[in-house]
Order: C-alpha cells, then sequence, then structure tokens
C-alpha cells in the first residue's frame, strides 16, 4: 500500500516562523494556493483510495480542497494530529528562548523524554503515530492513501517507516510538500531514541 503524506498548506504562523502545534489556525492565502495548485497536479497522478487527514483546522481545509477536486470526502484522523508543544506554542524561536531561558538551554523541542511543560515529548509522539501506522497497514481494501497532515509527523512518519531517527531533525518538511511512503501488513517500524 502507498501512503502519500502531504503537508498542510501554509498558515499566517508558518509564515511568521511561530510554533503552531495544537493552535487551530485556518490556511492563509498563500495556503490556499498551495493546495490548489497541487489539487490540480493530484488530480494527473494515479487516484487515491481514501483520503484522511489530521483533526486540526489547517490539514482540515487542505484535505477538504484536495478532496473536491479528487473527489474525495476527507476522513478525520485524530492520531495523525501535529504535536503539542506545550508553553512554546504560538511562539517564535526567538521569543521562546526570551520567554523560557531555562527550557531553550535544554533544546527542549528536540528531547525524546521531555517537553516543554503541557507538550507532548517525541518519544510519546512517536508511539502514537506508530500505532496508527501499525493500525493502517492493515487496512484491506486500499491500495494508495492520501494522508494531509503537519511538519513533524511527516518527518516521523518518514523516520518510522523508512529512514530511521539518525537524520530525524534535518529532514524537515515544507508546507503543501509530499512525501510517498510505503505500508505493508506487518511493518517494522524503525526504533526511537530511547534516551535524550
Amino acid at each position: 500500500m502507498e501512503l502519500v503524506l502531504i503537508r498542510h498548506g501554509q498558515t499566517r504562523a508558518n509564515a511568521e516562523g511561530r510554533y503552531l502545534g495544537s493552535l487551530d489556525l485556518p490556511l492563509d492565502i498563500t495556503g490556499l494556493a498551495q493546495m490548489w495548485e497541487l489539487a490540480e497536479e493530484l488530480a494527473n497522478d494515479l487516484p487515491f483510495d481514501r483520503l484522511l487527514c489530521s483533526p486540526l483546522l489547517r490539514a482540515r481545509q487542505s484535505a477538504e480542497l484536495l478532496g473536491e477536486r479528487l473527489g474525495l470526502v476527507p476522513h478525520i484522523m485524530p492520531a495523525f494530529r501535529e504535536r503539542y508543544v506545550g508553553c512554546f506554542e504560538g511562539l517564535t524561536q526567538g521569543e521562546a528562548a526570551a520567554r523560557y531561558p531555562d527550557l531553550w538551554a535544554l533544546n527542549i523541542t528536540r528531547r525524546w523524554h521531555l517537553a516543554p511543560p503541557g507538550g507532548e515529548p517525541l518519544g510519546a509522539m512517536a508511539a502514537r503515530l506508530g500505532a496508527a501506522l501499525e493500525s493502517l497497514s492493515q487496512e484491506q481494501q486500499a491500495t494508495r492513501i492520501l494522508l494531509v497532515a503537519h511538519g513533524v509527523v511527516g518527518r516521523m512518519c518518514r523516520a518510522l517507516l523508512e529512514e530511521g531517527f539518525s537524520n530525524f531533525f534535518e529532514r524537515q518538511l515544507g508546507n503543501g510538500d509530499r512525501i510517498a511512503l510505503t505500508l505493508t501488513p506487518g511493518i517494522m517500524l524503525h526504533s526511537w531514541p530511547v534516551s535524550d
């Protein structure tokens, strides 16, 4: 089974370089244009059997635009929501460093078993997404699935399924970018770091 994962279109917070996490913001004009353009590209590709998306507004809007063009109704999958980054949400990196210097000095967003207060550790996110991918791999009716999700979700899925975690922090996924991944029953997921 092929899983094509797309990062949602741009939001104003993305354009401003802010941690977005669980904040439920809409696409901006650029994000809408990214999705319209991508919908046209995908319409000329092989057809998809299902369209899945994160429950967050920016992913739902992106999926709805794609679905209109592809003739698919988006199905919300809560497990593919973005990572919550707690007290850093809505802040730029500079603002987070100034407001929470002790947390920033710990490089807290890149720790596997810690997170900013109120946030989700990367290890917990990896476990959540690993379980969702294993469940999805058992799907019998679909051979090609389109999933609209988020930047860290895309990086995590790619690491779990194909690349491992050696370059996890270097491989970014831009707004509107896509990656094609392979899902098979009984998949073996790469292990994420057991310590920070």
